[in-house]
């Protein structure tokens, strides 16, 4: 116990990984609150990468290329349709590249895009069947390959619609066929071929509709369910991350520093005469300065900082794989913002925070290791406030105190 205050790490707020520990990059920021992630130096996480798309979009293609290389070594296709599939696949490779180079497709809803390249595989298909006609064994099943690729993006009637475009398109073939060679025997077994997938097509299309729906009923119960995470995660008050998340990474950032060896600081921020603070300005007053002190904290951490409220006006600030001295930079600018940041309203004085800085030493306890922090910011408040002192362990079990007495009107460093 240090300066009369209870245990932090009371049995509430224990750290067993299985339901408190929440993982650092936190990939619900992909489809939620982008902007607070940004703040605490999160990204988000983009979901499924360009050449990811490509490389699917090319394994399709490369499947239909390869079951062509198979009809050429069985003798059904000569090399000249081979080349022009080479070509076909060439420019259509060439088109969306460009689309995508040129950020075109940023000017273009997704499901049109989708629906574009499903439309283009169609045509391309249908112009290799008009060339060699044994090739429409493959035409069914590879319609269906392309259709399922736009399922989830492109509307069920629009594929519906696209559906009857190319069993029009396909009748056409067969026509020309006809006219050109006069053969009863393709005709029928053209025609053949074309009722089998105007009857199928239609039917898949449909009930593949059911699983579309399914798939954004899960989507939007997903991006339900990491609301709620990231609202768990979050003060409701300040808007940064609470107590428990920020207990937990500490935890978590401990273990690792444990079996990697990496550095690891923590600060703790206090904001200096709050009570005076609530007595002038109410205590909604207040809460608008927590939520202010939050905001210019938040954009003075670094990239992978971990900021947090641990309770009432009192804050941590974890710097995880950094040594001693980058973490004191980063509370002196801290600490240096909230002084001179134009605080309105009825306050009488400047607001300012007083900052305990540490680092972690191999093989102590999360406890100690807070307590060595919790110290330190209490020296700051002893020795005048507004001002970041650390505590620079020499080795477990001896360390000494530094302090630094940064204020205002002393230049650091």
């Amino acid at each position: 116990m240090f300066f009369g205050r209870k245990n932090p790490f009371s049995a509430t707020d224990a750290f067993p990984l299985s339901d408190a520990v929440m993982e650092f990059d936190d990939s619900s920021s992909a489809m939620v609150r982008p902007a607070r992630r940004a703040l605490d130096g999160m990204g988000p996480r983009s979901g499924r990468s360009a050449r990811e798309k490509w490389l699917l979009a090319a394994g399709l293609m490369g499947l239909y290329a390869l079951a062509m290389l198979g009809f050429c070594a069985l003798g059904m296709v000569d090399l000249q349709v081979l080349a022009v599939l080479g070509v076909l696949v060439a420019v259509v490779c060439a088109t969306f590249w460009g689309i995508f180079n040129t950020g075109l497709h940023k000017n273009v809803r997704h499901r049109h895009l989708k629906l574009a390249m499903v439309a283009t595989a169609l045509a391309c298909m249908l112009g290799i069947v008009y060339l060699a006609p044994v090739t429409q064994i493959l035409l069914a099943p590879f319609t269906f390959v392309a259709v399922a690729y736009g399922i989830f993006t492109v509307p069920r009637p629009t594929l519906l619609a696209l559906a009857a475009c190319m069993l029009c398109l396909y009748a056409g073939v067969v026509g020309l066929h006809y006219l050109e060679q006069q053969n009863n025997a393709l005709l029928r077994l053209e025609a053949l071929h074309w009722v089998a997938l105007a009857v199928s097509l239609p039917a898949f299309i449909a009930l593949m509709g059911r699983v579309q729906r399914l798939y954004r009923s899960l989507y939007h119960a997903s991006r339900k369910i990491k609301n709620i995470q990231e609202d768990a995660q979050r003060d409701p008050l300040v808007g940064c991350f609470n107590r428990r998340y920020v207990l937990a990474a500490l935890e978590e950032q401990k273990q690792l520093a444990d079996e990697s060896g990496i550095p690891l600081c923590l600060a703790v921020l206090d904001i200096d005469h709050f009570k005076r603070i609530n007595d002038e300005l109410g205590h909604l007053g207040g809460d608008e300065v927590l939520r202010t002190f939050a905001r210019i904290a938040q954009q003075g951490v670094r990239g992978g900082d971990v900021f947090g409220r641990y309770g009432g006006e009192e804050f941590l600030l974890i710097f995880p794989g950094t040594s001693l001295l980058p973490a004191l930079n980063t509370c002196e600018r801290i600490r240096a913002q909230v002084e001179t940041h134009a605080w309105t309203g009825l306050l009488k004085g400047r607001v300012t925070v007083s900052v305990g800085v540490t680092q972690y030493v191999l093989g102590e306890s999360v406890l100690e290791f807070f307590s060595r922090a919790d110290t330190a910011m209490y020296m700051a408040k002893e020795g005048g406030r507004n001002q970041v002192v650390v505590e620079e362990p020499v080795a477990k079990g001896d360390s000494q105190l530094l302090d630094l007495s940064i204020s205002s009107s002393n230049a650091f460093l």
